[in-house]
C-alpha cells in the first residue's frame, strides 16, 4: 500500500518579554490505493501543540486544560474555520493529486542495478558493488553454497550523480574458500533477482594488466608504406631508363654560363 503526503510548514517568531517560537503547520494526505484521505492543522508555541482544528467536529481544540482567549476567538471566527475545513478536505487534496500526476514518470521510475565483483588484490576481500539503480530500496545478500552468509560487512547507502544510488557489501573470506565453494552475491530490487557468481573470471582487480598488444596492427601499415616507397622507386628508374632509351641527355651549362655563376659566387 502507498500513500502520498503533502505538508506544508509556517514558522513564524515573536519576542514576547524575551524570543518565543509561534508555529503553523498544516497539510493533507491521500492514500492512491483506497481513497481514504486525512488532514490537519495546528498551532504550536515555543515547541509545544496549543491549537488544533479538529474538522469533525469544526472546532478549535486544546491539549492545553487550561482555557484561553485564543481558542475561544479562534471559535467564534465561523467562517475562517469553514474556510480551512474546505481547503484541506478539497482544495489540498486536489492539489495534492495534481502534483502527483505531474511528477509520476519521476515516482514510478525504475533503473535496474549494475552489479560487480571487486578485488584491490589477491589477498584483499571481496567486494560485491552495486549501483545505478533506483528506487533506492535493496536487499543484497552474499551466498555460500546456497546459505546465506553472516560474516559480511554491508556498506552505506551513497548517491550518484544522476539520482540513482550505490551500495557495496563485502565479503570476509579466504581466496581458498571461495575457489572450493560456490559464493554468490544476490540483489534482489523492485521484483527482480540478480546474481552474480564468485569466480576469478567474474573478479575486477587492480592488477589487471593492460591488454597486449596487437602487432599486427603496427606491422601491417609499415608494410604498406614501404611497399609504396618501393612501387615509387621502381616506377621512377623505369620512367628514368625509357628516357635514356629514347636518347635524352640532359642539358649542361654553357662555359659562359659556368664562368658568371662562378664569378657571382666570388663577388658575393
Amino acid at each position: 500500500m502507498r500513500s502520498s503526503v503533502l505538508l506544508l510548514l509556517v514558522g513564524i517568531s515573536h519576542a514576547f518579554a524575551g524570543e518565543h517560537t509561534y508555529q503553523i503547520t498544516y497539510g493533507c494526505e491521500w492514500n492512491d490505493e483506497t481513497g481514504k484521505t486525512n488532514a490537519f492543522r495546528q498551532h504550536g508555541y515555543d515547541g509545544e501543540d496549543f491549537l488544533l482544528l479538529d474538522l469533525k467536529s469544526d472546532k478549535w481544540i486544546s491539549p492545553i486544560k487550561k482555557e484561553f482567549k485564543a481558542k475561544e476567538r479562534c471559535n467564534n471566527a465561523t467562517i475562517r474555520v469553514a474556510y480551512w475545513k474546505n481547503y484541506l478536505k478539497m482544495d489540498c487534496i486536489e492539489t495534492l493529486k495534481k502534483l502527483l500526476t505531474l511528477g509520476k514518470s519521476s515516482l514510478e521510475k525504475t533503473v535496474s542495478p549494475q552489479v560487480s565483483l571487486l578485488q584491490k588484490n589477491s589477498s584483499s576481500p571481496v567486494l560485491c558493488h552495486i549501483t545505478h539503480f533506483y528506487p533506492s530500496n535493496i536487499t543484497i545478500t552474499w551466498m555460500r553454497n546456497g546459505q546465506e552468509l553472516k560474516n559480511v560487512k554491508v556498506g552505506n547507502l551513497l548517491p550518484n550523480e544522476d539520482g540513482t544510488f550505490q551500495k557495496t557489501v563485502t565479503l570476509q573470506t579466504e581466496a581458498d574458500e571461495w575457489r572450493k565453494n560456490e559464493f554468490s552475491c544476490v540483489v534482489k530490487h523492485q521484483s527482480k533477482t540478480f546474481r552474480k557468481t564468485l569466480t576469478e573470471k567474474e573478479i575486477r582487480t587492480n592488477n589487471e594488466t593492460s591488454a597486449p598488444v596487437d602487432m599486427t596492427v603496427v606491422v601491417v601499415p609499415v608494410v604498406i608504406l614501404l611497399s609504396l616507397l618501393l612501387i615509387i622507386a621502381v616506377i621512377g628508374y623505369l620512367v628514368y631508363q625509357r628516357k635514356l632509351k629514347s636518347g635524352y641527355v640532359p642539358a649542361k651549362p654553357s662555359p659562359s654560363e659556368y664562368e658568371s655563376s662562378v664569378q657571382s659566387s666570388t663577388e658575393a
